[in-house]
């Protein structure tokens, strides 16, 4: 796995994927390597339905379904930012030396990988949590409306569907396209992600992004007035659903502060650098890129 960049084309013809399968095929010499298709759901918190419970903006959460693997967001809009408390918690220490801030029992945006599919779904039926589907079918709104504020919602089928293709060209290069389909079958244009297989681990003095725009353009078709916007995410954003707990922090001090002390002049097992979060290797290439997508459909309001 390695470096990707991605792309929705919004007013895709439908032929759209005919025409870039017949394009890379036959004028890059690529292979067709598989069928790319992901199924997303979008869910949202009841819990100001509680009587006597009141909360200023309810939760959200989306799940995208990729292979065995789950990739959900929930977003807590009254929760802070991790780098806004960060801030407010340096403030504290200055003015209050020798005190710590209390940190919140979240942040903002929690990223949980879930396997395997459907797991969740269960979990949050047997637990009736309050969480109910947001675009509903005939018979999952029904079956929220006579479960009463004790069950939920979940609905039986995805909300919505890239169904596609993934082609290499040549060892280096990995292209995916797909269809973004609604639940009740519109197509709305497509999603298309080009993966550089060479390049695993970020590398902050390449700019790759000219070099995959530039792939990208040469197995789109040759349609007029296209309409194309790169799909992007900044570190400072990428490092907000990152973030180690507490645990994690207090273990990782300690085993520093472990291996400081020892003296020992012989290499061992645990002193080879650790894989950096956000490599583009793994379960971390596929996390970034389930996130990605799943907020380019949540700005057009799809999820």
């Amino acid at each position: 796995m390695g470096y990707s960049g991605l792309v929705r084309w919004t007013n895709a013809p439908t032929t759209g994927l005919e025409l870039i399968a017949q394009n890379i095929i036959k004028n890059h010499q690529g292979q067709y390597k598989g069928r790319w298709i992901l199924h997303m759901k979008s869910f949202r918190s009841t819990m100001g339905s509680v009587p006597g419970f009141q909360v200023p903006v309810e939760r959200s959460m989306c799940t995208l379904t990729m292979d065995d693997n789950v990739f959900c967001v929930i977003e807590d809009p009254a929760a802070p930012m991790r780098a806004d408390y960060l801030q407010h918690a340096a403030e504290y220490a200055r003015t209050n030396p020798g005190m710590t801030l209390q940190p919140p029992t979240h942040y903002r945006q929690t990223f949980p990988t879930l396997s395997p599919p459907m797991a969740l779904e269960q979990l949050l039926t047997q637990l009736r949590a309050r969480w109910v589907s947001v675009r509903q079918t005939g018979s999952s709104a029904s079956n929220a409306g006579t479960s009463g504020q004790k069950g939920v919602g979940m609905g039986t089928g995805p909300h919505l569907t890239v169904d596609g293709h993934v082609y290499s060209i040549g060892t280096d290069w990995l292209v995916r396209a797909g269809n973004v389909h609604l639940a009740g079958g519109a197509v709305k244009g497509m999603l298309l992600e080009v993966e550089y297989l060479p390049l695993p681990v970020m590398e902050a003095t390449l700019d790759m992004q000219p070099v995959l725009a530039g792939l990208l353009l040469s197995v789109l078709p040759n349609v007029p007035d296209p309409k194309l916007a790169a799909i992007t995410l900044a570190e400072w954003q990428w490092e907000e659903v990152q973030w180690d707990s507490e645990e994690d922090l207090e273990r990782e001090a300690e085993k520093r502060k472990k291996d400081e002390d020892e003296e020992d002049i012989y290499a061992s097992e645990g002193d080879h650098p650790p894989v950096r979060k956000g490599d583009w290797i793994g379960m971390d290439r596929d996390r970034r890129s389930a996130y990605l997508i799943i907020g380019a459909l949540k700005q057009e309001n799809l999820l």
